[in-house]
């Protein structure tokens, strides 16, 4: 990078010039090679320690993304290497490789979030005969550890997040929806997605109508997305 030029003289009554503000670096989202490495990074976490999966560190990702206010990395980074206890790795273990792929999926999730627009969610057909719950199912589970961890956004109004949360978590076992009786009444007027294409857009869908809760758009100009507009489809 050249030096910065030096100021031009102005007269003394002139106001000095505002530095200009330093250029955010470009977002490098992930290619399909570098995914694949991602796993196999998660893969060779050391035990006892439990990492995520690739799947459900997306769904994680946008859980944390979803918080009113803004988690600070070391308290979710280590729910990455250790998902429910969130244990320190060895002294021998290097992390900062699998965490530099890591943060950059999470600032590209962060700017599609922050903007309303498309994402595809980290999700991997199993084989011909899997039900669509049973693809998305590690990356809603990734969310739902995300909301245990850091229960703040579950603090928001419980009827605006009914319909997204309903969306997303129809794809749980009911029996670990506990003491949650109205979201569960909600997910019974939900038709299960057609197939897995359905159940990807509507985890997109669904993350977005939350960020509208939790991250509203400070414009008051409508919401940017190119996220299809069909809304869940209910039970006749």
């Amino acid at each position: 990078m050249n030096p910065p030029k030096p100021p031009r003289r102005r007269p003394a009554a002139a106001s000095p010039p505002r530095a200009a503000a330093p250029a955010k670096a470009p977002l490098q989202p992930l290619d399909d090679d570098e995914v694949e490495q991602l796993q196999a990074l998660l893969d060779e976490v050391p035990k006892p320690l439990e990492a995520l999966d690739v799947s459900m560190l997306d769904g994680y990702l946008c859980g944390v993304l979803l918080q009113p206010k803004p988690v600070q990395s070391f308290r979710w980074t280590r729910h990455v290497l250790d998902a429910e206890e969130g244990r320190n790795p060895p002294d021998s273990y290097d992390n900062r490789p699998l965490l530099a792929l890591v943060k950059r999926r999470y600032a590209e999730l962060n700017q599609a979030i922050a903007e309303r627009q498309w994402f595809d969610p980290l999700v991997f057909e199993l084989d011909e005969d899997a039900e669509p719950s049973e693809v998305v199912l590690p990356w809603v589970a990734g969310f739902a550890l995300a909301t245990e961890l850091f229960p703040e956004l579950m603090k928001e109004d419980a009827a605006d997040l009914l319909e997204p949360l309903a969306s997303l978590f129809m794809h749980l076992d009911p029996d670990d929806l506990e003491d949650a009786d109205d979201l569960l009444e909600e997910i019974e007027t939900l038709e299960p997605p057609a197939d897995v294409a359905e159940a990807v857009e509507s985890l997109v869908r669904s993350t977005l109508l939350l960020a509208d809760i939790t991250r509203p758009l400070k414009s008051t100009e409508p919401s940017p997305r190119r996220v299809p507009a069909g809304a869940a489809r209910r039970r006749r």
